[in-house]
């Protein structure tokens, strides 16, 4: 077993507020000169993916300590491994709309 703080280098926070719920998606960038750990986080992202996944989900997929991940992702976020996808919100549909459509749904069921 290794200890956390050996699998992110000492740090013991991220540098970036990276939440369990954190949504990433792989971005351009060699990983020759990653380490382990973090090459099996870009591992999980085929070349030519567009999808995304969660921290939590990376965590349980690599059977690491959430808060290593958190770090871990942070790390290849600053490196331009990484990316969080921003939602744009000029294009929100507004409340009234979406609950007109739920409650359309809701009548299908």
């Amino acid at each position: 077993m290794i200890r956390p703080y050996v699998r992110t280098g000492g740090q013991v926070r991220p540098r970036r507020a990276v939440g369990l719920e954190s949504v990433v998606i792989a971005a351009a960038g060699s990983t020759t000169r990653l380490g382990p750990d973090a090459r099996r986080v870009m591992a999980l992202f085929p070349p030519g993916s567009r999808g995304g996944l969660a921290v939590a989900d990376i965590a349980a997929a690599l059977q690491l300590p959430p808060s290593t991940v958190r770090i871990i992702v942070s790390f290849l976020m600053d490196s331009g491994h990484l990316a969080s996808p921003v939602v744009a919100a000029a294009d929100q549909p507004e409340s009234t709309l979406l609950q007109r459509v739920l409650d359309g749904l809701r009548e299908l069921v």
